[in-house]
C-alpha cells in the first residue's frame, strides 16, 4: 500500500468521530486534505458542520469543494480538531509545521476539546527528531534569534544549526507573516524540555513540538487503520 494510500484511509477513518452540529478544526498538509475532502461528501450529503482552518492553504481547499470556513474568532470552542504530522512518537508527541502552518495549526488545536491525529505508518516514530523541527520566528532582528536559539539547542545536546526555510528560492514566510528555520536535530530525547526552552526564548514565535495535544492517532498501515491513545 502507498504512502498516499494509507493516508487516504487515516483520513476517511477520522470521519467516523464526527457528528452531526460538530465544530470542527481543519488540519493542513497531504495527509489532512483526504479528510477535508471527505468532510466535503458528508455536507454535500447533509451533514451540518462548523467549520475552521488551520491555513490559507486549507481554506482555499475547503472553498473548491464548498465548503464554508468560519473565522475562528466568531466560532469559540471547537468540539475536534483533525490533522495531520510530520513525526508521531511516544505519547503521541508530535513534530508539525513541515507545510509551514504550525502556529495556526497549534493555535486551533488549543481551542479544541479533543484533537485526532491522522498520518501513514512512516510518521510513527519511537523517538521524534529525524524529521527537521521547525521553529517560526518574527522576522525583525531574527539573526539575534536565531544565536539565542542556537545556546538553546546545545543545551539539549543538538549541534546542528536552524536552516532558514525557501521557497523558490526566497524566504518562505507564514501566514502569519513569519519565518520558519528547520532543525535536523537527529533525535530529541527531551521533547518537554526543548519545547519550554525554545518557546521562552526571545523572538521565537511557537515551535513545531506538539506535546500534550492529541487524544488519538489514527495512523494507516498495510493492514489497515491502526488506533493510539497517548
Amino acid at each position: 500500500m502507498s504512502a498516499d494510500t494509507q493516508k487516504q484511509i487515516s483520513g476517511l477513518a477520522a470521519i467516523d468521530h464526527i457528528r452531526d452540529g460538530m465544530k470542527v478544526g481543519l488540519g493542513t498538509g497531504s495527509t489532512a486534505a483526504w479528510f477535508v475532502k471527505a468532510i466535503a461528501d458528508e455536507v454535500k450529503a447533509g451533514m451540518k458542520l462548523t467549520l475552521v482552518s488551520t491555513s490559507n492553504q486549507t481554506t482555499h481547499l475547503a472553498h473548491s469543494l464548498g465548503l464554508e470556513i468560519r473565522d475562528i474568532n466568531d466560532v469559540g470552542k471547537l468540539d475536534l480538531c483533525v490533522d495531520g504530522a510530520d513525526e508521531i512518537g511516544e505519547g503521541l508527541a508530535l513534530i508539525k509545521g513541515g507545510g509551514g502552518a504550525l502556529l495556526r495549526e497549534k493555535l486551533i488545536w488549543e481551542m479544541a476539546d479533543r484533537c485526532i491525529v491522522i498520518a501513514d505508518a512512516a510518521k510513527h516514530v519511537a523517538t521524534l527528531g529525524q524529521f527537521a523541527l521547525p521553529i517560526e520566528v518574527e522576522p525583525f532582528a531574527y539573526k539575534g534569534t536565531i544565536n539565542r536559539i542556537t545556546d538553546v539547542l546545545s543545551e539539549f545536546d543538538i549541534a546542528k544549526m536552524p536552516i532558514l526555510r525557501k521557497k523558490s528560492g526566497e524566504a518562505f514566510v507564514t501566514d502569519g507573516g513569519n519565518l520558519i528555520f528547520d532543525v535536523a536535530c537527529g533525535a530529541i530525547h527531551d521533547p518537554s524540555g526543548l519545547a519550554s526552552a525554545l518557546k521562552a526564548t526571545t523572538g521565537v514565535v511557537d515551535h513545531g513540538l506538539f506535546l500534550d495535544l492529541a487524544d488519538i492517532a489514527l495512523i494507516g498501515t498495510d493492514e489497515g487503520v491502526k488506533v493510539f491513545y497517548p
